[in-house]
């Protein structure tokens, strides 16, 4: 499906300012998180905003300063915010009315009229006394377009949607064929290596990377080419266990975490092969995507330079117990860090992806069914269980129908030996299979 690229308006300024509140006014598809503290915000997100029948593609950014700092995750915000406005065709300088012109504003400002594109200046919070009184600082910056608003109440956006679309009508829209054909998460704890994941697998610095967890905050998505397949790649933050989460931002972080696993179609669970075991939290990880959620699953166990012998062997007898899900999962050794195995990631994700999206034959499986009932025949409360007929209604997940001569018997036990039966005929490694039982 051929999809367009739209001009690109960027909104840019210091902290907390109000740049992801008014990209949530603004935003359909995405939601940036919004509280009340420096720094929410680090990697730029995306959406495509209509207006009176114009369109353009709206970046939220983090917010920035000038000035190099030896702060690894503020210093790549910057380069990042900075990365953006190369390409930007309207610029969006946000400022706080209610604080008036800082000298980091005056900084800013300097850039940004070195750039030679349009800005326009974005005075937020305006429906406070203090803010209209500070307004007239504002003017010390010349801008001749300057929309004092307010993005939480919506006050004044809509003269500066008018200006916009004004300002982007001359604009190209280009088309291209992007519409992925599958969409991968990558989950897993804090600090196990997904960012660097998905740079390398992007061969560029999309997500922002340091051993300090939680420094993804937002479900950060980017789509690649694959032979002649779209992959939507979606790196989410760092995942922990309920009781250790007492921050309010973390909460909201989880949460946009989880909503990203239900929209994909793969999930890469990325974990610390150091660490010698599966922790409790990618274990329901694991569980909750593959058995609850039908996802298919793709284990990457990272850190494999610093993984000695002992430790691949106490990782592996960990899983023994839990075996009966381990073996239906695929499974690589990587290394973020030497770059081991990176080059078989999406090998491996297209050929889970075909075995997700398969059409296997119903007469097929409907005479595998009936053979292996046959061989082993399944009793309930004394009662023969019997399969008339089987079908495949949907892909990704596969999802087959069985009609039954009584389906209020047909539960785990019973469908996990159908699938196994599935399981010796087909290579469906990865991929979870969802029956479904009908009265025949």
């Amino acid at each position: 499906m051929n999809k367009h690229i739209f001009p690109k308006v960027v909104i840019v300024g210091r902290t907390n300012v109000g740049k992801s509140t008014l990209f949530n006014r603004l935003s359909v598809d995405v939601k940036s998180i919004t509280l009340d503290q420096e720094g929410v915000t680090r990697d730029p997100l995306k959406d495509v905003v209509l207006w009176q029948g114009h369109s353009f593609q709206l970046i939220d950014t983090g917010g920035i300063s000038l000035r190099k700092t030896q702060d690894i995750i503020l210093e790549q915000t910057r380069k990042q915010a900075l990365a953006q406005l190369e390409s930007a065709v309207v610029i969006l300088f946000m400022c706080d009315g209610k604080v008036g012109v800082l000298p980091e504003d005056r900084e800013i400002n300097t850039l940004l009229r070195k750039l030679g594109k349009p800005v326009f200046l974005v005075t937020n919070k305006v429906d406070s006394h203090v803010a209209k009184e500070l307004l007239h600082e504002f003017d010390a910056l010349g801008y001749e377009k300057h929309f004092p608003i307010s993005a939480q109440h919506g006050t004044g956006i809509a003269d500066l949607l008018e200006e916009i679309v004004i300002a982007i009508a001359d604009e190209p829209i280009l088309l291209v064929q992007e519409e992925p054909q599958c969409r991968v998460v990558i989950l897993g704890k804090p600090n196990v290596g997904k960012s660097s994941l998905l740079n390398l697998l992007l061969k560029q610095e999309r997500s922002i990377v340091s051993n300090i967890p939680g420094t993804t905050r937002e479900p950060i998505s980017e789509k690649l080419q694959f032979y002649k397949e779209v992959i939507e790649l979606t790196d989410t933050p760092g995942i922990r266990r309920k009781r250790v989460i007492t921050d309010q931002l973390e909460t909201m972080m989880v949460k946009t975490a989880m909503g990203a696993l239900k929209d994909a179609d793969i999930v890469l669970l990325v974990v610390d092969a150091a660490e010698g075991k599966l922790a409790d939290q990618e274990l329901k990880l694991l569980f909750y995507a593959f058995q609850d959620q039908y996802k298919a699953v793709i284990l990457l166990f990272n850190k494999q330079d610093i993984v000695q012998e002992y430790e691949h062997e106490t990782m592996d007898s960990s899983l023994d117990e839990y075996d009966y899900v381990m073996k239906k999962v695929a499974r690589l050794d990587i290394s973020c860090k030497t770059g081991r195995n990176i080059g078989h990631v999406l090998p491996l994700i297209e050929k889970v992806r075909q075995k997700y999206s398969q059409t296997l034959p119903d007469d097929e499986l409907t005479f595998l069914f009936k053979e292996a009932l046959v061989h082993k025949p399944l009793y309930k409360q004394g009662l023969m269980l019997r399969v008339a007929r089987a079908n495949q209604v949907q892909t990704s997940p596969i999802t087959i129908v069985l009609r039954v001569n009584l389906p209020q018997f047909f539960g785990p036990t019973q469908f996990g030996f159908l699938e196994q039966m599935m399981r010796k005929k087909y290579d469906l490694q990865g991929v979870p299979i969802h029956f479904i039982a009908r009265k025949h």
